[in-house]
């Protein structure tokens, strides 16, 4: 692998049926499932507890099977759920460790999502500070920041519907996402709790290449505090994929099934050429 490639992994969204075929009867794949105790394949039509555990599945069957791996890559970023990924990619949790981790995590944020309904809604198009300004008055947080023209707000049920109803009076086109919560928001809090308590539980050690984290755009420093911390901060993914670009990325390889994050590069990287 090159060394001015930037790895990155998708989160929830990314996923779809089937999206396992590909890798037929891998090892990991089969681990996986064992570990879960339950097939999140079969059952992607769940949500959260299913999505998540089946896409970091994917995404390391994708990246344990890549043939150019004779160095390694300048970063990696995950976006929400691809840090784990990520983090998995570069040695810091292992893949069992990892396994457990996901299935915590995702178990958590269905819990809170139950517990507080919420949901989110993408800003197509639009100014940021008038986005930024409508989410202030509805008391939405802002949960992703994608891309130039693309952000994402969560929240409660009846803000999102508010936000959309209104997104034309700010020049944007708003597209709820098919989620069960408010991810990225305050709503999660329940989650960040149960999540610090699986990482208490899970070893970590120092990534062998560079894993930049949501919540700062930099590199992860404190992995266990700022995965937990990340649940309820901003995804600042067009921030990462600017800092990537500084630290001397020019090739971006997506690990996981789709183009969402390819896509974003693009957006992100022409809009700054």
């Amino acid at each position: 692998m090159p060394s001015n490639t930037a790895l990155l992994f998708p989160g929830q969204g990314s996923h779809s049926e089937g999206m396992h075929e590909p890798f037929g009867d891998h090892p990991l794949l089969r681990r996986g499932i064992e570990l879960l105790g339950f097939d999140p394949f079969a059952g992607l039509a769940e949500g959260t507890r299913t999505q998540q555990p089946a896409l970091f599945l994917c995404s390391m069957a994708q990246w344990v099977s890549r043939e150019e791996r004779h160095e390694d890559p300048l970063a990696a970023a995950g976006h929400s759920l691809g840090e784990y990924a990520a983090l998995t990619a570069a040695g810091a949790i292992d893949f069992e460790d990892a396994v457990r981790l996901v299935k915590a995590r995702a178990q958590a944020m269905a819990d809170a999502a139950a517990l507080q309904p919420g949901g989110m809604v993408a800003m197509l198009g639009g100014e940021r500070d008038d986005v930024d300004e409508l989410g202030s008055e509805l008391e939405l947080s802002l949960a992703n920041d994608n891309a130039p023209g693309q952000i994402v707000l969560s929240g409660s049920l009846a803000a999102v519907d508010e936000a959309v109803r209104r997104a034309p009076s700010i020049g944007c086109r708003a597209r709820k996402l098919d989620v069960a919560g408010a991810f990225h928001s305050r709503l999660m809090a329940p989650a960040a709790e149960a999540l610090e308590r699986a990482l208490d539980a899970t070893p970590v050690r120092e990534p062998s290449f560079p894993v930049l984290s949501n919540g700062s755009t930099r590199p992860f420093e404190d992995i266990r505090t700022e995965l937990a911390a990340n649940l309820l901060k901003p995804v600042r993914w067009r921030e990462i994929l600017l800092e990537l670009q500084a630290r001397g990325a020019t090739g971006f390889v997506e690990c996981g099934p789709g183009t969402v994050l390819k896509g974003l590069v693009k957006r992100t990287l022409r809009a700054t050429a």
